[in-house]
C-alpha cells in the first residue's frame, strides 16, 4: 500500500502481543482521514492502552502497519503524573520545540492558554489549580509542543461534573478549530461523553468496529447493558 493511500492515521491488520503470547492488539484495521474528535470505548484489557502505544512508537507491532502523518502527545488520565514544574509559564517553556526563536516564546505560550481558556493563569502555581484546570494545562503543553493528535486516555475520570465539561469543551474546540484543528482519540467509559463525538467506535478483543455517531453508539452500547 502506497503511503499516499493512508490517511492521517491508519492501522492495517496490526497484532501486537507481549511476552506472554497473548494477543492483545489483533488483526486491528482502522483509519482517520482528518481531523475531529474519534472516541473510543472498551472495557479494561481491551488494548486501549497498547494501541496508544502503537500510535506513539513506543512498541512496534508483531504484524501489520501502522501509519501516522500526525504528531502526538499522550494526556494521562491523571494530570498531576505528566506536569512537573511549578508554574503554568515553567511547563509549557518545557514543552516547547527548541526551533522555536526567544523572541515568540511568550506569544506561543499565552496564545496554547488562551486556547485552553486559562489566558489568566500564566504565573499560577500549577499546585493551586483545579484538577479540571490541570487537566486543561496538560492540553495546553500538547498544543504548544505542535502536537496536532492528542491520545487522550480517559481524560476526565478522575474529575467532578464542571471540570469534565470544561476538558470536554476545550478538546472539542481544538478538533473543530477553523484555522488549525487537529485529531483527538478519546478513550471513555461515560457514555454520555459520545454526543460530543465526530465519530465513535467499540474497542473489542484487540480490535476496533466501524465508526459511527457517538449517539449510535451509545444505542447499541446500552442496549447491550441491557440483555
Amino acid at each position: 500500500m502506497k503511503p499516499t493511500e493512508f490517511g492521517d492515521l491508519e492501522f492495517d491488520k496490526v497484532s501486537f502481543s507481549w511476552p506472554n503470547g497473548v494477543n492483545v492488539i489483533d488483526q486491528c484495521s482502522f483509519s482517520i482521514k482528518k481531523p475531529g474528535l474519534w472516541m473510543l470505548v472498551g472495557e479494561n484489557g481491551s488494548g486501549k492502552s497498547t494501541l496508544f502505544r502503537l500510535i506513539t512508537g513506543v512498541i512496534r507491532p508483531k504484524s501489520g502497519r501502522v501509519f501516522c502523518s500526525l504528531k502526538p502527545s499522550l494526556v494521562f488520565q491523571n494530570p498531576d503524573h505528566q506536569l512537573l514544574m511549578p508554574t503554568c509559564k515553567s511547563e509549557l517553556i518545557l514543552c516547547v520545540p527548541k526551533t522555536i526563536p526567544q523572541s515568540k516564546l511568550f506569544e506561543l505560550i499565552q496564545s496554547a492558554l488562551e486556547k485552553v481558556d486559562l489566558g489568566e493563569m500564566l504565573d499560577r502555581p500549577i499546585h493551586t489549580l483545579s484538577g479540571g484546570q490541570k487537566q486543561r494545562l496538560a492540553l495546553a503543553c500538547a498544543v504548544v509542543s505542535d502536537s496536532n493528535l492528542l491520545l487522550l486516555d480517559e481524560p476526565t475520570a478522575l474529575l467532578d461534573p464542571q471540570s469534565q465539561k470544561s476538558v470536554l469543551k476545550v478538546v472539542k474546540k481544538l478538533t473543530s478549530s477553523s484555522t488549525d484543528p487537529i485529531t483527538a482519540i478519546w478513550v471513555t467509559h461515560r457514555l454520555e461523553e459520545l454526543f460530543y463525538c465526530d465519530g465513535a467506535a467499540i474497542l473489542k478483543n484487540g480490535a476496533i468496529g466501524k465508526w459511527d455517531s457517538g449517539s449510535k453508539v451509545f444505542q447499541q452500547l446500552k442496549s447491550l447493558a441491557l440483555r
